[in-house]
């Protein structure tokens, strides 16, 4: 059997840490994720899933996340009942993450604190100091070019591929 979401969408709200009885370190969160189809003359609709991490990765998204940061996340579905303050019978479906990346662009690179491109799995010793990396230079265009800026290739009839 096979039981892996792999989901990439934004923070609706912060991510607060929380512990429990024991100790253990977790968070929940909710992140928007873009529908990728469009109805003609409508607006994009976005689902809204329900993430839970524990331990060390529950410790990283809350140092490093924000609302409206992109996130990737890949983890289980999960479901499971509770009963509410009210007596009412819940039902619930999440994902539990094993894996969280960041992803995109960085909105606030202070607020980031120089972070990009790292990702915790869960697993192990918890992540390295962030490491500050060089800004991302555009990348090359050409609509401006002209003739000169290509080489003439050899008509012959060996070709390489």
């Amino acid at each position: 059997m096979l039981n892996r979401v792999i989901l990439m969408g934004r923070l609706v709200a912060a991510p607060e840490l929380k512990t429990t009885a024991s100790g253990v370190s977790v968070t929940s969160f909710r992140i928007a994720v873009d529908r990728s189809y469009v109805k003609s003359g409508e607006e994009r609709k976005a689902d809204f899933i329900d993430i839970v991490c524990w331990r060390q990765t529950a410790e990283f998204v809350c140092r490093y996340f924000g609302k409206g940061s992109l996130i990737a996340v890949e983890g289980q579905l999960q479901s499971r009942t509770y009963q509410a303050k009210d007596g009412s019978n819940r039902y619930v479906v999440e994902v539990v993450a094993d894996n969280v990346s960041f992803t995109g662009e960085r909105r606030d690179a202070n607020s980031m604190s120089n972070s990009y491109n790292q990702s915790y799995s869960g697993y192990g010793a918890a992540p390295a100091a962030p490491v500050a990396e060089a800004q991302p230079q555009p990348a090359p265009s050409y609509q401006s070019g002209s003739n000169s800026d290509f080489q003439e290739m050899p008509f012959d009839d060996d070709l390489p591929f």
